[in-house]
């Protein structure tokens, strides 16, 4: 049987945290609390489960937070584990089978991330593959019987356990400051955090954040050379201008992206949303919206948020065409709008 410690860094956790922590019974071997500044009663509540608890000042770097706790364990694995996240009985019972039979030359443990949907979260998916689980020391091995050579690339084993997120609240507003921060003091983002910023700003972005984020996007579609976040920066200043009001900014980008050839549903779903909302409410805009969902779900495929080659886009249908009196086609798709609603529970 494998030790494990579970590694967790925390803040203001005191809605979930018990849960979280009850549900890891039998599986942990010590806990490692890294609690990064909570001012509610995280520690305390922390403190009926494991006396490993330190503190962390915030530096704006989870890597930095998740690299201490991991310095702090001493089992054989490390677990790591969010507050809000949730192991139910029968994956528990996977874990435990997994704890007692697994071969210690695995490395890496990936386990099912899900529930993602219908919580609302900056995730396209509702499950997952995700790497848990990790060896603290590695072994090296020589492979090859002539001509031999160190393995560089760790084991790693998917498995089917399932480890449920369930959010009480979505936290895109300080994932914003800390993306801003980063760049004001990198003066750029990695691709991979650029990604994530376009993409949390198309869910969960307010007309603040999306001001503020205008120049690094506007910067990326001047210089970047990698064509998916070039389409995801368009997106962006798509939704920016049409949430600000910035008609010339809007169909700047819009135009941009739809000369490129298959613009983004975002983009198609944000000129439907231009059409819907001008206020004047004549035929000719609403068919014109219409199009352009109908686009947005059928001609389009989705960059950043799936709702908006989905359930927004269906659900705006409806809308045209009851506005419309066409209530067969209203009709048609209110199914197609509860049959993506259904998709995403």
């Amino acid at each position: 049987m494998i030790s494990i410690s579970v590694c967790m860094i925390v803040k203001d956790e005191e809605e979930v945290l018990a849960r979280c922590l009850d549900s890891l019974a039998g599986i942990a071997d010590e806990i490692i609390i890294v609690d990064t500044g909570s001012g509610d009663a995280t520690k305390q509540i922390a403190a009926a489960y494991t006396e490993r608890i330190y503190d962390f000042a915030w530096v704006d770097d989870f890597s930095a937070a998740r690299n201490y706790s991991f310095s702090k364990a001493t089992m054989e694995y490390i677990y790591v584990a969010d507050a809000d996240e949730v192991i139910e009985e029968g994956e528990r019972q996977k874990f435990l089978k997994l704890k007692r039979e697994l071969d210690n030359r695995v490395e890496i443990v990936q386990m099912l991330y899900t529930n993602q949907l219908s919580c609302n979260t900056t995730y396209n998916f509702d499950e997952e593959l995700r790497p848990k689980l990790y060896r603290r020391l590695r072994n090296f091995f020589w492979e090859e019987p002539l001509h031999e050579a160190v393995r560089l690339a760790p084991v790693i084993l998917d498995t089917d356990i399932r480890i449920r997120h369930m959010p009480t609240s979505v936290h895109a507003g300080r994932d914003f400051a800390a993306f801003e921060r980063a760049y004001q003091r990198d003066g750029a983002l990695s691709v991979r955090l650029a990604e994530m910023y376009a993409r949390e700003l198309m869910i969960a972005g307010d007309k603040a954040a999306f001001l503020r984020a205008i120049p690094f996007f506007e910067a990326q579609c001047e210089g970047t050379v990698n064509e998916g976040l070039l389409r995801q920066a368009l997106c962006v200043l798509v939704r920016a201008g049409r949430l600000l009001s910035d008609m010339e900014l809007l169909f700047k980008y819009a135009l941009k992206a739809l000369a490129a050839g298959n613009a983004p549903s975002e983009v198609c779903f944000e000129i439907g949303e231009y059409y819907f909302t001008r206020g004047n409410f004549q035929k000719k805009d609403i068919y014109e919206a219409a199009l352009w969902y109908y686009n947005a779900i059928y001609e389009a495929q989705p960059e950043l948020n799936i709702r908006m080659a989905g359930s927004l886009p269906a659900g705006r249908l409806v809308e045209c065409y009851e506005s419309l009196g066409e209530m067969e086609a209203a009709a048609q798709y209110r199914a197609v709008h509860a049959d993506f609603l259904g998709a995403a529970k």
